[in-house]
């Protein structure tokens, strides 16, 4: 379909304009709600344009940064240009850019780590401020207005309807057969009024096919003919394909103890590595007719589709390797019968995952032995990417997995410590932490049953001693014995072992 097909409404093409003149009408200390998730569906004009612009206002002496306000983690066209003309004055609620990531962690950029089904409502309660203009992504525009959304969905919903100014980039690369995968719900109210999200299952329609908007707010179209900016998936390697068989065997034994039925029950899975080798497994597992609710559509679920392993995968956005999502775009048409993509306020509605009972699987950075995680922060101190969706998920999960491998940095670092230096799921929200070395099934233990499992099962054999050692110490001499803590310790205690140990090998 040729771009002049895609913009069917007579009034809005007279708003076609080039890039420049849209980025333009972004003023100085806007906040701009922008399309985007997991990189998919994000504008990829209008940002480098505003970014030229804010360039040449520095360059000029002149003050000129925004709030960036997304669904997820974007791309190089948006958050890197914004971030490398210093561009942020705000950035919620989740990014992966190495160049936004240096800016927040030197202090030089704001930044605000939201989960990821509390950011519309933030927005409609008035907490994160006024939304000045929305740059969305969209397939089409349709006679009357309506528009077919792209490849995420994300916030748009509540971008298109907050801002007082809209400007649309209408991307002609995205195949218009995607017509109907699509659930825009306009559902959702304020409380005292709110109403249950009436989802039974994954694959419920509860929505619109297309995003309503009033013509008059749009001030701007900009035509691109462009894809999104995919990062390819590794193989998974012997770690992950490890991880991935911990679990499978543990949720064929759930199956075997009746706590699971035969097709499991809808499933959730983090962006990553580890995720797609755990999604790859599936494929030759035992496991048939099964169902996601989740986030993302990874590569995983995209086999398992294929494979007719999976009947039906519920999402808010796309996530693939370049080959998949080539894939995934010419085969729209039939992928529309197995996918559909939401809002993210409803693909992580807390209310919807406890209902269907989801089987949560995220990653972590690290874990401590009482089965506390952290999965944003290095050293407790600088962020790596956001919590993302892994909190609406974990909180609310039939069973909450977290996994990872035993080791970083080429096992210079345990990802089991005594401590976790910065907590994003407590111990009350983790049932599983699982690495290469095995599965600690943490449900019904107390802090010092936890604390047994996790060391012996999922702890690296360079690092089990010295756990083991801190753990009996604790034991002895901490003040409390319900969770024992050396908290003098905690933070530093496996770094310093390690260089005692290599010490006394040198002697």
């Amino acid at each position: 379909m040729s771009n002049a097909a895609r913009i069917l409404n007579p009034a809005l093409r007279s708003k076609i304009m080039s890039a420049d003149e849209a980025a333009a009408l972004i003023t100085p200390g806007a906040n701009v709600g922008m399309s985007g998730f997991t990189g998919a569906g994000y504008p990829k004009a209008v940002p480098l344009a505003l970014a030229n612009r804010i360039d040449a206002a520095h360059a000029r002496g002149e003050p000129f940064r925004i709030g960036v306000w997304t669904g997820a983690s974007t791309a190089p066209e948006l958050d890197g240009a914004l971030a490398k003309v210093n561009g942020f004055a705000m950035r919620l609620p989740y990014q992966s850019d190495p160049n936004c990531r240096k800016q927040i962690n030197s202090g030089e950029m704001e930044y605000t780590d939201i989960h990821l089904s509390h950011v519309a409502q933030y927005a409609w309660f008035g907490f994160l401020g006024h939304l000045d203009v929305a740059v969305v992504e969209v397939a089409a525009v349709l006679e009357d207005g309506r528009l077919l959304p792209a490849n995420s969905i994300g916030n748009n919903k509540t971008w298109l309807d907050q801002a007082d100014k809209v400007i649309l980039e209408v991307n002609s690369w995205v195949n218009a057969g995607l017509d109907g995968m699509h659930d825009i719900y306009y559902g959702t109210r304020r409380p005292p009024d709110r109403r249950p999200v009436p989802i039974n299952n994954p694959g419920d329609r509860i929505g619109d096919r297309y995003y309503t908007i009033d013509p008059s707010k749009i001030v701007a179209v900009v035509e691109t003919d462009s894809r999104d900016r995919n990062s390819p998936f590794t193989p998974p390697d012997a770690n992950s394909k490890l991880i991935a068989g911990h679990i499978l065997d543990f949720l064929a034994h759930e199956v075997r103890r009746g706590r699971l039925p035969r097709n499991m029950l809808p499933l959730q899975s983090g962006v990553g590595n580890v995720a797609n080798a755990v999604l790859g497994g599936l494929i030759e597992g035992p496991f048939e007719d099964l169902t996601a609710y989740t986030e993302v559509l990874q590569d995983g679920m995209l086999d398992l589709i294929k494979a007719g392993k999976m009947r039906f995968a519920s999402a808010t956005a796309v996530s693939l390797s370049p080959d998949a999502a080539l894939a995934f775009n010419n085969d729209a048409q039939e992928m529309k019968k197995s996918v559909i993509l939401r809002p993210q306020e409803i693909s992580n509605h807390p209310e919807v995952i406890r209902r269907l009972g989801i089987i949560a699987m995220n990653g972590l950075i690290e874990a401590d032995i009482y089965g506390n995680v952290n999965s944003t922060h290095i050293g407790g101190t600088a962020i790596m990417n956001g919590i993302g969706g892994s909190g609406d998920f974990a909180r609310n999960a039939f069973l909450s997995i977290f996994m990872t491998p035993s080791t970083a940095k080429n096992g210079a670092i345990s990802c089991i410590v005594p401590m976790v230096t910065h907590v994003d799921h407590t111990e009350h929200d983790v049932h599983v932490v699982v690495t290469e070395q095995g599965l600690a099934d943490l449900r019904g233990l107390s802090p010092k049953q936890r604390a047994k499992v996790i060391i012996e099962n999922c702890a690296h054999p360079d690092y089990k001693p010295a756990l083991r050692e801190y753990f009996t110490r604790a034991l002895e001499e901490s003040p409390g014995r319900h969770t024992p803590h050396l908290l003098d310790e905690a933070f530093r205690f496996l770094p310093e072992w390690k260089a005692q140990q290599a010490s006394r090998a040198a002697e």
